[in-house]
């Protein structure tokens, strides 16, 4: 089991890594060269190329059932969830089989009002509050997983 982290716009990377470093679990963040990515105790960076799916190709490539992937990119989530990993965004929401086709047919419709010129809300500041939700939730499934790994 390890974390693999979509950091290039990740706002809890060092909520991870002191989550990760508590439960004794190797994390792993990606994103582009772009992206300034700082050293914690006990997490790899891996930097790729700046183009514009790099990050999500290296994850989708390496992610393997009893992970934990973190992520906003509900495309790079279903990826994961086909894998077998356990996938949550960076506020702390499970994406699920169950709710994953309604995201995906939400940011469509988003796009598509976008495109015929109509506007979207984009999302809500992020808060100490969505931070606190994202540890404890991080937390709760790497003790599930580790209670309930195979012998």
């Amino acid at each position: 089991m390890k974390i693999v982290v979509d950091a290039d716009a990740c706002p809890v990377k060092a909520e991870i890594a002191e989550t990760a470093g508590a439960l004794n679990v190797p994390a792993v963040m990606v994103s582009s060269y772009n992206h300034r990515l700082p050293d914690y105790p006990g997490v790899t960076n891996v930097q790729v190329d700046a183009s514009d799916q790099s990050a999500d190709l290296y994850i989708a490539n390496r992610i393997a059932r009893g992970d934990v992937l973190i992520t906003g990119d509900y495309g790079l989530a279903t990826i994961g969830l086909a894998k077998g990993a356990r996938v949550l965004s960076p506020r702390g929401m499970l994406y699920t089989d169950e709710n994953i086709d309604r995201l995906l047919e939400e940011r469509h419709y988003s796009a598509k009002r976008r495109r015929a010129g109509g506007r979207t809300k984009g999302p809500k500041p992020f808060t100490a509050e969505d931070r606190n939700r994202f540890q404890q939730v991080l937390t709760k499934v790497l003790r599930d997983l580790q209670e309930n790994a195979p012998i």
